[in-house]
């Protein structure tokens, strides 16, 4: 069993960078895929990046792609999300969310077992 907490929102200036952080608890934190969702108000949850059990590939949204970098740090049970250049479109409440089984479908939101409670990003024009 796995929970997730999510740290680090706020609110920003367009252009400004804003750094998640999801801290896990659970003895096989190493073995997960860790992914960052977000849901803007209104609109249903999507994909912002996710990251293999070894760290050794990450993935992105089109929409994200060149200015977050989403990386993880075992030993500490950390999952973080850089975010730069930020957007008001970036604007929505970010997940953290983890799969125990390493699914290819990275971008599913189904396919994550487990889910922090959110952080909410403003970004201001």
């Amino acid at each position: 069993q796995v929970q997730l907490v999510e740290s680090g929102g706020g609110w920003v200036q367009a252009g400004g960078s804003l750094r998640l952080s999801c801290t896990a608890s659970g003895r096989t934190f190493s073995s997960y895929l860790m992914g960052w969702f977000r849901q803007p108000p209104g609109k249903e949850r999507e994909f912002v990046a996710a990251i293999s059990w070894s760290g050794g590939s990450t993935y992105y949204g089109d929409s994200v792609k060149g200015r977050f970098t989403i990386s993880r740090d075992d030993a500490k049970k950390l999952v973080y999300l850089q975010m730069n250049g930020l957007k008001p479109e970036d604007t929505a409440v970010y997940y953290c969310a983890a799969d125990k089984y390493g699914s290819t479908k990275y971008n599913d939101r189904y396919t994550y077992d487990h889910w922090g409670q959110g952080t909410q990003v403003t970004v201001s024009s």
